[in-house]
């Protein structure tokens, strides 16, 4: 289960790599790199095949990133998330977000044998404060008044 320590912790940090954003700029990985960037954070678009997504630098690898990270997002099939998860955690990243839709029990568990902070289960855009756009920030006031919203 995901806790409000390890979303704080996570988006605590201003330098990240996103791994799931499209050549096309049609896939939630790329709301999330426009979205966040927005509200200052530097996001490292980690994609093997583009030197460039929606104007931001992409890097063919985790290896390849010029800078440290605070942690990647991962925006990826669940199938593809364990996989995505390891080579993240070669290169020394300690945090992870799995998007919506993105987690899968081997990734999870692979973070949490490896003492990497994991986040699952919930979207990076409701969190940040101020929200990146109204209906993000609707959602979080709608969990928060449900009770919805990790303590």
């Amino acid at each position: 289960m995901t806790t409000k320590h390890e979303i704080d912790e996570f988006l605590a940090q201003k330098t990240l790599a996103i791994v799931g954003v499209s050549r096309t700029g049609k896939e939630f990985g790329n709301a999330i790199l426009k979205d966040l960037g927005k509200l200052g954070y530097r996001l490292l678009p980690v994609h093997p095949e583009v030197a460039e997504v929606d104007g931001v630098r992409a890097f063919p690898s985790f290896a390849a990133l010029p800078e440290p990270v605070g942690g990647v997002i991962i925006v990826v099939p669940p199938a593809q998330a364990e996989g995505v998860v390891k080579d993240a955690a070669a290169q020394g990243i300690r945090r992870v977000w799995l998007q919506q839709g993105a987690a899968s029990d081997q990734a999870i568990k692979f973070c949490r044998d490896n003492g990497i902070s994991v986040v699952h289960g919930e979207c990076v855009l409701m969190y940040p404060k101020p929200a990146t756009a109204w209906i993000h920030g609707a959602h979080r006031w709608v969990w928060d008044l449900i009770g919805r919203t990790p303590k």
